[in-house]
């Protein structure tokens, strides 16, 4: 069905200064089928608060040919801003949703798929040291205290993205572009 809408209206449903002017109803896709093969390449979220991260990182994980996004707690994946930067790749990525990241990861680790941790400590591994031709699941953390403690402890190893400069830390999305972009070269 399709309908024509007054300019009132359309004002107090787009959540932007200019829309488009044209908007549609739909269902949300179940993330119950989430499959993932032993060698998939996945980035998992842990509380990512930013939905400009969120949209940013699933739409360079589909560029990139990351098999799957696990978005952990933080911003909803359907927020307008989150969906409207990944340009579409929200609809063509395996992306599964949920409150308990812990449990999730669990699963995959009984499947002896290899769970790494980003972190900027010291002690950490350098992504570059880690072979990532039998797949893995990189966990990037929260913008403000990054990945948590009690997912740090599910992990089988912390990975740090080396830097050469002066700054302590990466954007979520930064961090996240980069660690995918190992996982895949």
């Amino acid at each position: 069905q399709s309908y024509i809408i007054s300019e009132d209206v359309s004002e107090k449903l787009s959540d932007t200064k200019s829309s488009q002017g044209v908007f549609a109803v739909c269902f949300i896709k179940e993330s119950n089928d989430f499959t993932l093969s032993d060698n998939a390449k996945v980035i998992a979220l842990d509380n990512v608060q930013d939905p400009g991260n969120l949209g940013a990182i699933i739409r360079t994980a589909e560029a990139l040919g990351i098999d799957a996004v696990i978005v952990g707690g933080g911003c909803d994946l359907y927020n307008p801003k989150a969906l409207r930067a990944t340009m579409g790749s929200a609809l063509r990525i395996n992306i599964k949703q949920t409150d308990n990241l812990e449990s999730v990861l669990t699963e995959l680790k009984k499947r002896n798929i290899p769970v790494y941790a980003t972190s900027p400590d010291s002690s950490a591994f350098p992504i570059t040291d880690v072979d990532f031709s039998k797949g893995g699941v990189c966990v990037i953390g929260n913008e403000a205290n990054g990945v948590s403690d009690e997912i740090k402890a599910l992990c089988d190893s912390l990975i740090t993205i080396k830097m050469l400069g002066r700054a302590e830390s990466l954007n979520a999305s930064v961090a996240a572009s980069i660690t995918m972009w190992e996982m895949v070269r």
